[in-house]
């Protein structure tokens, strides 16, 4: 059977479903759009409590650093009640909001490559249910949250090495950054496991835990299909990080010549771009999983070891009888002479 590769194939499957892409877009920049929107109502009504006296608008007025930084602390001086009151109800309001949209999302993508993989609209005659997906991202939700959890761990263990008396900010900045290091990697395994189970829910109609470990499944099952298209995409993904950081630092050539406003446009539609290019290449990995999961056969790189049968039988060197011989049970002693 002819081998293909799954990166391949999931840039010619982008290429050939431009709406694919678009449709990941889309659910993402909704999201995106309404926390944008409701972060900064949330910070206009915050402000909009905080007491501002005339000593303090006299020091802001000043333009002097010191005098500034002294005003805007009195200002806040007493408000951390209210913003950690705001988090308490945004949180669980976004996360909530998060988890249905991603679902109702990567249930479209994912219905619409299994459709072009198969050739046919074959999930309308496999049930599968939405819940499981609910449970899926709910549990990426879970993860993100203890790996914010982690790294406040983290900055907490890192300021207890470094006493008073005696302080270090090396050992701080190595301790933090090391337990960071392995925080982020543990949350990115788990959240790539968890995106990758999604696949089973709407192709084979797999209940969470059945999900889950039919990725586990697959995973052992093509290590190097999996692991090859991960990082080809985040090849990429890095590439494209490292050019929209470039690309950022051309509106601010400009900013002594034109107006803030322009250099602001500029630098927000550079990030536009690197989000549209990485919610692609997103949606791009997601394909050459779906082809690894339809094709097993086709991008096993993995060589079979052959049969003990086969194996004798293509031994030209050595004696077929003595081979047998050696195996007890293939060739029965000789019978003595009447």
């Amino acid at each position: 059977m002819k081998r293909c590769s799954p990166t391949l194939e999931a840039f010619q499957t982008l290429f050939l479903l431009p709406s694919l892409g678009l449709a990941e877009i889309v659910w993402r920049w909704s999201f995106g759009l309404a926390v944008t929107v409701l972060l900064a109502l949330s910070v206009r009504e915050f402000l909009a409590t905080l007491p501002v006296t005339g000593a303090e608008i006299f020091l802001l007025q000043t333009r002097q650093p010191p005098l500034v930084l002294q005003a805007i602390s009195k200002i806040f001086k007493g408000s951390a009640p209210r913003v950690i009151a705001v988090l308490i109800l945004l949180t669980p309001m976004l996360t909530a909001a998060w988890i249905v949209l991603a679902s109702f999302g990567r249930a479209a993508t994912l219905k619409t490559l299994f459709a072009h993989f198969r050739g046919s609209d074959d999930l309308k005659d496999r049930s599968w249910r939405f819940s499981p997906l609910l449970w899926l991202n709910f549990f990426r939700a879970i993860v993100l949250f203890v790996a914010l959890l982690g790294l406040a761990g983290a900055g907490l263990l890192a300021g207890a090495a470094s006493p008073k008396n005696d302080p270090s900010p090396g050992g701080v900045f190595l301790i933090f950054w090391m337990l960071s290091m392995f925080i982020g990697l543990a949350w990115y395994v788990l959240n790539w496991y968890l995106s990758l189970a999604a696949i089973f829910v709407i192709g084979y109609g797999k209940t969470t835990f059945g999900a889950l470990s039919a990725a586990a499944d697959l995973c052992h099952d093509h290590p190097g299909a999996l692991v090859a298209s991960t990082t080809c995409f985040d090849i990429v993904h890095a590439v494209a990080f490292v050019i929209a950081s470039s690309a950022s630092a051309v509106p601010l050539a400009f900013a002594e010549v034109l107006p803030g406003a322009m250099v602001l446009g500029g630098m927000i539609l550079v990030a536009l771009l690197y989000f549209a290019v990485a919610d692609l290449l997103h949606v791009g990995r997601l394909t050459a999983y779906v082809f690894v999961a339809e094709n097993p056969q086709g991008v096993s790189s993995t060589p079979q070891q052959p049969a003990l049968s086969t194996r004798l039988s293509t031994s030209p060197s050595l004696d077929e009888d003595n081979i047998l011989s050696d195996i007890p049970g293939l060739v029965p002693p000789p019978h003595p002479a009447s």
